[in-house]
């Protein structure tokens, strides 16, 4: 039989790709190539009038300052790019996570009246600190002396993730005893967060001491931190949402003894701690140089159960669609009726059941001769783990920069990161058992050896207490050696940058258990992956006039993959993912910018390729009846688009503003699949073609707009409104669906084709967003502030911000596990006083 898939139009024009796979229906195979075209009316619009030659440094961006705010509701990231392609640094040094190359807010969140002080730049730019990525870098500024001196005390009120924040700063400046101190604190809480079953409770601590030893020494010592434990909240089907008549249900949280209990908690403490060294060797050369050790622990708790039902509500075989058959009306009927009726019994965790059923099972520990042991009682069915990972990470930076000439500034910098996270699960809570015992009841299903159900073979039937290691435990380890040089040259008519980077990545598993499915590939070192990599980038700016100005940006570099996505099932064995290779990157960007004391403009079209990237994951594949790692190499991705960003005075007291991104970011490649069982080595398919290429990238929108106006009172109070619109938004979709063997049963002509392979786009939505504040000043030394923030100020609660395919799926019933679909929250406020002192 003849088969192949059939994919939708991305465009109305379009050419074929024509590249075949073997034995496969030519004329089904392909996907149509999309074009790009936009036109842009550019008008003019403003904001505070910048120095010419001043453009290659830190500016805020128009298009930035709009969208940094009124877009991120709905999800959407600037030019499509990750987080990873985004440098964040503290004095100079990257606070990216080396395993995931992301930098995660939450670990210094709660400082805002620290990392309000940073020099941020959009898109390929020059930068002081690092090479940084190809969507920009934030430099937040932790010396002491250039924080701003003064205090700060605040109180926040909001109906968000958290409640309420109180927020205390000061900051002494330089002094006459040569030294400078910044202090922060803040706390945020939350009994009950906008989504039911959701509460947060965090610190933070921030703590800048800066001593001048002369005038070409100083040093610094900076330690920040900030504890976090967060109720998290759940993404579900429409099925749920229908059934509850609530688009933000959580499947998360049920009732212990009439109190409210969510079983997924977020647990982080990452401290870290600076040691800084500012030496001005002359007037034009300055050499900074950091030592950097963070560490600390990431844990988060889920629900996991031995030889009992899957207690989700959500699980399809819990909801009524799964009954929707022939024989099973009265299930049907019973459970739609719980559902719509909102039982907690049926759409929340019964944790009054676990516990009765943690106590209703008797177990007694055989020896090897097969008589009693001594371990009896009662077995736990049901558990609440925790899956920690506890990093180490050392870090040491230099920076040095040199004035050659009035029109010339070059730098280069050194860095070296040593980095291991200890990953494994932690016992939480035992749900009134008196243990768990540490074997992997899948491998005991599959396998009469008693042996391979074993997490470690060192510790057989490891009986587990609360606060017990268990499951696995596994080190992963990272070094990299980097180096970066820069040229920024000033002159007339042209400002110019060029910089060059290169690295070496090394990193490795180390296992501390003996797996019993993989004794001799589990315990103990990995192969070592060495990578060494480069980047060059350029960029220039043609000033037509003073107020007229050109910009092209250019850059290529490749970059090591990431060790999270570098082994096929680090829990359990030290196998590297078959075809590892580096990333290619090559971006480009060009921009048209007007800048007048009331008119700022800026219209940039971009182009970027990251190719070679690689993708893994865990799941329970359906066909193949069993767990699976599911890996694919050769992942190619597109990004290309346009940006405008507008403000214009039209009065001394009223600004208009507007920023349209337009873009399509897109898969670029057809895929090399392997899938191996997570429980054996046994290989299920390999070379296997991903028919990927110009399938949307899911989960933002890649249209968006806003337009907005702000008034600005000769009496210090301020006000503004902005209109929000998005369109273009599709689900993750799921690479095996888009294969040959995933439509082996059907012809072109069934519309199950369609049914499999067709990416669903979401509809288009809009929301408002409105602010105001008031400024007042006390016997000139003392300012009041108000200010208060209201998103969503229609309550639009139909907004569907993304979502994806599961990858659990049925060929012959794609809807048994519908895509999980998230939405934007309702109307949402945040409320502040600020004291000034």
């Amino acid at each position: 039989m003849s088969v192949g898939l059939v994919f939708v139009h991305l465009t109305a024009t379009a050419q074929s790709d024509t590249s075949q796979a073997s034995g496969t229906d030519s004329s089904l195979i392909t996907r149509d190539m999309p074009t790009f075209t936009t036109s842009l009316d550019i008008s003019e619009d403003n904001v505070a009038e910048q120095n010419v030659s001043g453009l290659l440094q830190s500016s805020r961006d128009v298009f930035t300052s709009i969208a940094g705010f009124n877009f991120s509701g709905a999800r959407y990231r600037v030019r499509g790019y990750d987080s990873e392609n985004y440098t964040i640094s503290m004095n100079g040094l990257a606070l990216n996570n080396p395993e995931s190359g992301r930098a995660i807010w939450a670990f210094w969140g709660g400082l805002n009246d620290i990392t309000r002080y940073q020099e941020s730049k959009q898109g390929i730019a020059a930068s002081s600190y690092n090479f940084s990525g190809i969507a920009g870098f934030s430099n937040i500024t932790g010396r002491a002396s250039e924080i701003r001196s003064g205090s700060r005390l605040s109180y926040a009120l909001a109906n968000r993730s958290y409640t309420h924040r109180v927020m205390l700063t000061h900051s002494t400046g330089m002094m006459d005893n040569g030294y400078a101190v910044a202090v922060s604190a803040s706390t945020r809480l939350a009994n009950e967060g906008y989504v039911e079953g959701t509460y947060y409770s965090a610190a933070s601590y921030f703590l800048s001491i800066e001593k001048k030893l002369n005038d070409k020494h100083s040093i610094g010592l900076v330690g920040f931190g900030a504890p976090t434990v967060q109720g998290r909240s759940s993404i579900s089907t429409q099925e749920t949402y229908d059934l509850t008549g609530n688009n933000y249900y959580n499947s998360y949280w049920g009732y212990q003894n009439g109190e409210k209990r969510n079983s997924r908690e977020r647990r982080n403490h990452r401290p870290t701690v600076m040691l800084n060294h500012y030496f001005n060797i002359s007037p034009k050369t300055q050499l900074n140089s950091s030592l950097f050790y963070s560490f600390g622990k990431e844990g988060n708790t889920r629900l996991n159960w031995y030889n009992a039902a899957d207690p989700r509500p959500d699980y399809y075989r819990n909801l009524p669609s799964y009954y929707n058959i022939p024989g099973e009306e009265a299930m049907f009927s019973e459970l739609t009726s719980a559902w719509q009726n909102n039982d907690p019994s049926t759409t929340q965790l019964d944790w009054d059941q676990f516990y009765f059923a943690n106590t209703k099972n008797l177990y007694t520990q055989l020896n090897a001769d097969g008589t009693s042991g001594s371990v009896t009682g009662n077995r736990a069915k049901y558990i609440v783990e925790e899956a920690r990972k506890d990093v180490s990470h050392y870090a040491f930076n230099t920076v040095l920069t040199h004035k050659q000439s009035e029109s010339m500034l070059l730098t280069g910098g050194l860095n070296v990161s040593m980095y291991k996270s200890n990953n494994y699960k932690i016992m939480d809570d035992l749900l009134g058992a008196d243990f768990w015992v540490d074997v992997d009841q899948f491998a005991e299903r599959d396998f009469a050896d008693e042996s391979i159900a074993q997490s470690d073979v060192n510790n057989p039937n490891r009986i587990i207490k609360e606060g017990d290691r268990f499951g696995y435990d596994y080190d992963i380890n990272i070094n990299t050696y980097s180096s970066f040089g820069q040229i920024e040259m000033t002159t007339r008519k042209v400002d110019w940058f060029a910089a060059l980077s290169a690295s070496s990545t090394t990193f490795w598993r180390y296992g501390n258990m003996k797996n019993g499915l993989f004794p001799d590939d589990s315990e103990g070192s990995s192969e070592k992956k060495n990578f060494f990599n480069y980047g060059v980038k350029a960029g220039a700016i043609y000033k037509i006039t003073g107020r007229h100005l050109v910009r092209l940006n250019g850059a290529y570099l490749t970059r090591a993959p990431y060790a999270m996505n570098a082994f096929v099932s680090p829990r359990t064995r030290n196998q590297i993912l078959p075809g590892l290779t580096d990333e290619k990157i090559m971006s480009g960007d060009l921009s048209y910018l007007v800048r007048y004391p009331k008119v700022k403009v800026r219209a940039t079209g971009y182009y970027t390729t990251i190719k070679d990237k690689s993708w893994n994951r865990s799941f329970y594949h359906d066909e193949l009846k069993t767990f699976v790692n599911y890996m694919m190499t050769g992942v190619d991705q597109l990004f290309m688009g346009v940006e405008l960003g507008a403000s214009v005075n039209i009065t001394s007291t009223v600004v208009a503003e507007v920023a349209i991104a337009k873009g399509q970011f897109l898969y670029d490649s057809r895929p090399t699949a392997t899938i191996i069982q997570d429980n054996s080595t046994e290989l299920l398919a390999e070379n296997k073609t991903v028919y990927f290429q110009n399938y949307r990238i899911g989960g933002i929108p890649q249209t968006a707009g806003s337009i907005g106006i702000k008034y600005f009172s000769p009496k210090y109070w301020f006000t503004g409104i902005n209109f929000n619109y998005f369109k273009d938004a599709y689900l993750d979709a799921n690479p095996d669906r888009r294969t040959e063997e995933a439509l082996s049963k059907y012809i072109s002509t069934d519309p199950q084709v369609a049914e499999i392979v067709d990416q669903t786009q979401l509809d288009a939505d809009y929301f408002i967003n409105a602010y105001i504040g008031k400024s007042w000043r006390i016997k000139n030394k003392y300012y009041l502030k108000f200010n208060l923030n209201v998103n969503n100020v229609l309550d639009n609660t139909e907004f569907e911000t993304g979502g994806f395919e599961q990858l659990r799926y049925d060929v012959s019933n794609i809807n048994k596990f519908p895509p999980r679909i998230g939405y934007m929250v309702g109307r949402t406020y945040f409320a502040m006083v600020t004291f000034q002192f």
